[in-house]
């Protein structure tokens, strides 16, 4: 298709500025996501840097607030565990210290529960897997 070989606009510092904190008023994201897009929109490093530095100091961006964000809803919606929200997160650059708080919005018992969960399912599975080999 022709339109995937034209060269994307140059955005100009300013419109990346806005185009970023709209970005970022709609959805959490982290300094690394930002930086991919700042780039992909044609900045040069200089303003992409000054750009997140901005967009960091109007509490568009927060490492620790996207990783609390990242971690409960991967949690609660995708139902993920704990190793691998610590891997999506290490990928994406966030410090060990905003990952610890991120863990620490997933409940003890809310996590054993559906560890548990997840448990009886695969017995389930299993054991419906096991009938059908019989059969056969």
């Amino acid at each position: 298709m022709e339109y995937e070989n034209k060269p994307k606009k140059k955005l100009t510092p300013q419109q990346a500025l806005i185009k970023a904190q709209q970005t970022c008023a709609y959805q959490e994201r982290c300094q690394q996501e930002m930086r991919d897009k700042l780039y992909e929109w044609g900045l040069y490093p200089n303003e992409v840097e000054n750009i997140i530095a901005d967009l960091i100091s109007e509490n568009f961006l927060n490492e620790e607030r996207f990783a609390k964000a990242y971690a409960g809803g991967k949690f609660r919606i995708k139902k993920w565990g704990k190793v691998k929200i610590k891997i999506e997160l290490k990928k994406r650059k966030i410090s060990d210290y905003c990952i610890r708080k991120a863990m620490e919005e997933i409940p003890d018992k809310e996590y054993i529960a559906a560890l548990k969960q997840l448990i009886e399912k695969k017995i389930k599975r299993s054991k419906r897997e096991k009938s059908r080999s019989k059969k056969l």
